[in-house]
């Protein structure tokens, strides 16, 4: 393999610096002084070290986001407009360093063109476009009509697996913030920040606290100064982040995982499939909550799948972040742990290991956090590897008879985000579309993405609430309806 970044030059860059976050315009330690250090997963080197923050840091957070509200909300839209362009721009020249950025601190290879400054530039366009609506009245001399204003200050808590566009999609929706990103993978989003800044985004509208989620994560929906909140994680910590919104009574949206299904039929086109759904699971090492995890496939076409599956994924290369790979390691110590144990329950189940099942070998794998990818045949729809989400690369292929028994296959699950369908008949594309129970559905497609501006959001335990689009704006709004009566004219 060969080796294309200098892996020691990745952190050399002015957008980061050692040991701070962003509050209120200032780059500050955590206020107990405490740190935590931030480890590259292929080698567990130490990256950085963050500030390990906690409920005082939050507080300084929102009061810091309370004083810039007034101004930033005030700010016509064209110019908020402008700013988010301007922060666009400084992204878009800083893309490849962002993108080196995340891939040490997630693990991943590159993954091509960054698409982060086209998401800013998306919601910059919204800006203006955020409207209420007139509104019939019972008398000629009273108007209504609604406004669409901020909620106030917000939070979010982001995940490690795709920490650059989660921020962006998250901030630039929002009006003042505070958000906390992972503290396995801080990075990016902390670079992100300090462009923000550099393109006039004013002080307090956006600030960063980094820290456990435990502690400064906790902290979030607990203060009462914060009005919405966005999480986007597992269900088990959605529930907590749920309970603490509940308490003080405050709206949020959720985006919670899968456990997505690909349904293939005995016209799809194998060629075009079979790599699709392999380089879908295993794309940033299949921690991805969209990642199609489960093939259901008709029973006429299953031996010729897991076939061409196998072969797929076979010639996906494993490896560090800076060489010519297609995956990298997962996270960290616990990930690795967890998606070894799901792999051993699916052996222990019965499940036939086609491919995988194990760890790579060899002077380029060191103390890395690293899996082979996993294909699993003759799963039944009740085993454990069919109904949790891993959040690695295993796959897991399930046959069945017919299209009523794939769909019930595919809606037996907790999890509702992503489903596809691989078909060359419009009729079964159709009826499958409706019938699959997720918040995105892809035709011939792995991964159900491919639309500028769709909202993305899942049904059942996979969350509610959207987090792209033009939904992602208007998520962080709430209506108020004005009825206006005039004066009445004085007499002559």
């Amino acid at each position: 393999m060969t080796a294309v970044i200098d892996p020691q030059a990745t952190l050399d860059t002015p957008l980061l610096a050692d040991n701070v976050q962003l509050i209120g315009g200032e780059w500050v330690p955590a206020a107990s002084g405490e740190t935590i250090d931030v480890i590259n997963p292929a080698d567990r080197e130490l990256l950085s070290r963050i500030p390990r923050s906690n409920a005082d840091d939050v507080d300084a957070a929102v009061q810091a986001a309370e004083r810039a509200l007034p101004g930033w909300r005030d700010t016509n839209a064209t110019a908020r407009s402008g700013l988010l362009l301007r922060w666009a721009a400084l992204v878009e020249e800083n893309a490849q360093v962002l993108d080196q950025l995340e891939s040490r601190d997630v693990g991943r290879p590159h993954w091509g063109p960054s698409p982060l400054a086209g998401m800013i530039r998306f919601i910059a366009g919204q800006a203006d476009k955020v409207q209420g609506v007139s509104l019939p009245t019972y008398s000629p001399d009273v108007l209504g009509f609604t406004l669409r204003e901020p909620y106030g200050v917000v939070g979010a808590i982001i995940p490690w697996n795709a920490p650059g566009p989660m921020f962006t999609n998250e901030v630039a929706a929002a009006n003042t913030i505070v958000i906390k990103p992972a503290e396995d993978a801080p990075l990016a989003p902390l670079a992100l920040a300090r462009l923000a800044m550099d393109a006039g985004i004013p002080a307090g509208v956006i600030n960063v606290v980094t820290g456990l989620g435990s502690e400064a994560g906790a902290a979030i929906p607990r203060h009462p100064g914060i009005r919405r909140v966005g999480f986007t994680g597992s269900p088990a910590t959605g529930s907590l982040v749920m309970e603490s919104c509940a308490r003080n009574l405050i709206p949020l949206h959720l985006e919670l995982g899968g456990k997505s299904p690909q349904v293939i039929f005995p016209d799809a086109d194998l060629s075009v499939a079979a790599p699709a759904i392999a380089a879908g699971i295993t794309l940033n090492t299949g921690q991805i909550c969209a990642a199609g995890s489960r093939v259901v496939v008709h029973r006429s076409v299953h031996q010729e799948v897991v076939e061409r599956l196998a072969a797929a994924m076979q010639k996906v290369t494993v490896g560090p972040w800076h060489q010519q790979v297609n995956m990298g390691p997962l996270i960290n110590g616990r990930q690795h742990e967890r998606v070894l144990g799901y792999i051993e329950a699916g052996k222990a189940g019965g499940a036939e290991v086609v491919l995988g099942g194990d760890v790579p070998s060899g002077s380029d794998y060191g103390d890395g956090f690293f899996v082979n990818p996993t294909l699993f045949d003759q799963v039944r729809p009740d085993m454990k590897i069919a109904q949790e989400e891993i959040f690695g690369p295993v796959l897991s292929v399930i046959p069945v008879d017919d299209e009523q028994e794939a769909i019930e296959v595919a809606n037996g699950v907790d999890y509702g985000l992503v489903a596809s369908v691989w078909t060359q008949d419009v009729g079964t594309a159709v009826r499958m579309s409706r019938a699959l129970q997720a918040g995105q559905v892809g035709v011939n497609n792995a991964l159900g993405a491919g639309v500028i501006g769709g909202p993305f959001g899942g049904y059942k335990s996979s969350g509610f609430g959207r987090t792209m689009g033009a939904d992602a704006v208007l998520n962080w709004t709430q209506i108020k309806t004005v009825s206006m009566r005039g004066a009445t004219p004085a007499a002559h």
